[in-house]
């Protein structure tokens, strides 16, 4: 049933991923010259120290996959009926989310070295939005494992 505890914790992971797409996931200032860096879902900007756009590079990638997740994070939820496939949702998901914090962490790193910055810069709620919804994709699968085993020990009865 759609009201179940793992139906919620599908529904944060959804949410997770929209505050992933809107908030910034990851600001690195470099000291010497104050530019500022900032990356979120679409786009790595670079920021003068007057605050002007210098530089700006398109990551529709991240916004894609942070989109796909949180649509099959939705679809799963719909999935009650075949606790299967909705387990079999979230392990992939799962692995999404991993390439997603993956992809980030990357161009985080690259960025550091292009411009050779001595601290690795603040990773935003965006970039810890993704993490969360990791461990509430966990949480959803432990509740959906407990259902099963719930199932099968009332046919047991019968």
């Amino acid at each position: 049933m759609i009201q179940r505890v793992q139906s919620i914790f599908l529904f944060l992971v959804a949410v997770a991923m929209g505050l992933t797409l809107g908030l910034d996931l990851w600001v690195q200032q470099v000291a010497d010259s104050g530019e500022i860096w900032k990356l979120n879902a679409l786009f790595m900007i670079q920021n003068s120290s007057s605050g002007e756009i210098v530089q700006s590079s398109s990551n529709w990638y991240i916004a894609a996959l942070a989109s796909f997740v949180g649509l099959m994070a939705i679809i799963s939820i719909f999935q009650y009926r075949n606790h299967g496939r909705q387990m079999m949702i979230n392990m992939v998901n799962s692995l999404f989310m991993v390439g997603l914090v993956a992809i980030v962490f990357l161009t985080t790193n690259g960025i550091n070295k292009e411009i050779g910055a001595e601290d690795n810069g603040s990773y935003q709620i965006g970039f810890w939005a993704i993490l969360a919804a990791m461990v509430c994709n966990m949480l959803a699968n432990r509740f959906i494992r407990k259902d099963v085993a719930l199932l099968k020990s009332v046919d047991r009865i019968r």
